[in-house]
């Protein structure tokens, strides 16, 4: 038997249920691993809250993890027992051990930790497409990124002030205010008491920015709008707050002919070739030392529901896992 957490019905954090499963030896083309850490973030609450459509019912919540590799099923070439790998974007990874697609796995390098893997995956292959694919930030960039102090903002200011861009950052409270400008905001904007566009305004005197990232949603939505310079790009990439609804095209034309795309890591990354170099650069940037991935909350397996709420209600700053 291995422990999961499940879910039977969609809802609140009340729905995770810590219990026991069977699982099967690996069939062709999957691999069996034990995980030492599993990855927490917003898009979990999505699946259990039905935001999006769970895979079925009942499902073993989560998507990242990171783990050693204790079986290989038949036709499995690439990987073998004892292989250190990481994961994201496949479901049932709230678990102790669990079988997976051997081609979603990549090995892990000796000097990145399972904790850090599984705090990075998902939010540092999000940053790699967002700030190297979606849109290419260069030397010289003026990138406004909300959220800066959770999981996803604070690897993509560490990666956008590396590449030479300056950083703007939003946050929701003042003890974030120094996480932001630590892992490289130039300016850090605290929405709750500042006017963020008209800072930004000030900020860039008028000039506005290349691209907003903004992961946030429905909080910061039409003002990410007006932060952005004609002809740049609004990323919508998540949905912190809520999703935004009812969206007007007549916006993008009205703000200055703007570009907007709500891009989601499953696609830049469903050819294995496109897995392999997106992990590679992050995999990369995170052991030269340019990006530091701070996993700051540590959750007992059985305390997802704590996990989740604490991840809700924006206590939580940098990753969160929980250890099996």
């Amino acid at each position: 038997m291995v422990a999961v957490v499940r879910i039977h019905k969609t809802g609140g954090p009340e729905v995770l249920t810590y219990e026991d499963i069977e699982l099967p030896p690996p069939g062709p083309g999957q691999i069996r691993i034990k995980q030492y850490a599993c990855g927490v973030n917003f898009i979990d609450t999505y699946f259990r809250t039905g935001l999006y459509p769970p895979p079925s019912l009942p499902f073993v919540n989560g998507s990242e993890g990171a783990g050693e590799v204790i079986a290989v099923g038949e036709g499995v070439t690439e990987f073998k027992v004892g292989d250190r790998v990481a994961y994201t974007h496949a479901h049932n990874g709230y678990a102790a051990e669990r079988l997976l697609p051997a081609d979603r796995a990549v090995k892990l390098p000796d000097a990145i930790s399972y904790e850090q893997a599984a705090g990075m995956m998902l939010k540092g292959m999000t940053v790699q497409y967002l700030l190297r694919r979606t849109f290419r930030v260069e030397k010289g960039a003026t990138v406004l990124i909300h959220a800066a102090a959770g999981g996803v903002g604070q690897i993509a200011c560490q990666w956008a002030n590396h590449l030479g861009a300056t950083v703007i950052g939003t946050v929701g409270s003042d003890d974030k205010v120094k996480i932001a400008k630590d892992v490289g905001c130039h300016h850090v904007i605290q929405y709750r008491r500042e006017d963020f566009v008209a800072r930004v305004k000030e900020i860039t005197k008028g000039a506005l920015c290349d691209v907003v990232y903004d992961g946030v949603g429905k909080a910061t939505f039409p003002a990410s709008l007006d932060c952005i310079r004609p002809l740049g790009m609004w990323v919508s990439f998540g949905n912190a707050s809520g999703p935004v609804d009812n969206f007007n095209l007549g916006l993008l034309s009205q703000k200055g002919s703007l570009f907007c795309t709500r891009p989601t890591l499953a696609h830049y990354i469903a050819k294995r070739e496109d897995l392999l170099a997106t992990a590679k650069d992050l995999f990369d940037v995170v052991i030269s030392g340019a990006v530091k991935i701070p996993v700051n909350q540590k959750y007992a397996l059985k305390d997802a529901q704590q996990a989740q709420r604490d991840l809700e209600s924006r206590k939580t700053t940098g990753a969160s896992i929980l250890i099996p």
